[in-house]
């Protein structure tokens, strides 16, 4: 049987999804690459493609109405197209400029008019192109992609967890951060990571998104009245990863 043929892709983005997947070296990603080709993968290969793909990956938020007719194009090769990392499935980090008037001022300084800086408001792959999955997290889990793509090459539906990261932090037998008098976006924040950051003794930031149909007035008041927030440093403290996400369920 043929194998099935994947390329990255990337736009407005550190990139870091991409070295994340550079950095696989066990039995499970080894024994991936005996069903899958690589075709194109900026970060490793230098060679591209113009043939119809089984599956894209595509890193980076959509920024400049330029770029519509590459991820068109991308599309229409595809037989199936993943949003990989926060960037992509939701507009990620990028999309605080999105609330902002004088970001690039702020970031370029005196260089903020030169042209190859111009750029719109940063919004999801999903804006312009059907996308099959996401991939959340920033960077990605690189085992969660590996195990998505496990399931379609092997004829399986994906799942993709929306359920709070509370879930995994009952599951490790995590002491929570409320409990030790801290902040946490647990409750509304996407789950699938293994809830590393608490079980640290970090609080959980929301670095794979929101929930479907966060109660984000609720965690804002449990930011208020249990970890003594402004109601003003409250609404703002979920924003770093999910400025795109929520306002529809305030």
């Amino acid at each position: 049987m043929a194998k099935a043929r994947i390329a990255f892709f990337d736009f407005a983005s550190c990139e870091g999804c991409q070295i994340e997947m550079t950095n696989f070296g066990d039995a499970a990603f080894l024994e991936l690459l005996n069903h899958v080709e690589i075709v194109e993968f900026r970060e490793a290969l230098s060679e591209k493609t113009t043939e119809p793909i089984d599956v894209a990956l595509i890193e980076g938020s959509f920024t400049r109405e330029a770029d519509r007719a590459r991820l068109e194009e991308i599309r229409r090769r595809a037989r199936v197209v993943i949003a990989y990392g926060q960037c992509a499935a939701t507009g990620g980090i990028n999309a605080l400029k999105n609330h902002q008037t004088d970001y690039k001022e702020a970031v370029y300084g005196q260089d903020a008019g030169m042209p190859h800086l111009d750029s719109d408001k940063a919004l999801p792959i999903s804006v312009v192109i059907k996308v099959d999955y996401n991939a959340f997290g920033c960077p990605i889990n690189k085992y969660e992609v590996l195990q998505l793509l496990s399931h379609l090459v092997h004829g399986k539906e994906p799942v993709i967890p929306s359920y709070p990261v509370c879930v995994d932090c009952k599951r490790r037998e995590t002491v929570c951060r409320y409990h030790e008098e801290d902040h946490c976006l647990g409750p509304v924040a996407r789950a699938g990571c293994g809830a590393p950051c608490p079980a640290s003794g970090v609080p959980c930031e929301a670095c794979r998104g929101l929930v479907d149909d966060a109660n984000l007035a609720s965690i804002e008041k449990v930011l208020v009245e249990r970890a003594g927030f402004s109601a003003s440093r409250a609404a703002a403290k979920r924003m770093l990863w999910t400025a795109n996400q929520g306002s529809e369920s305030k």
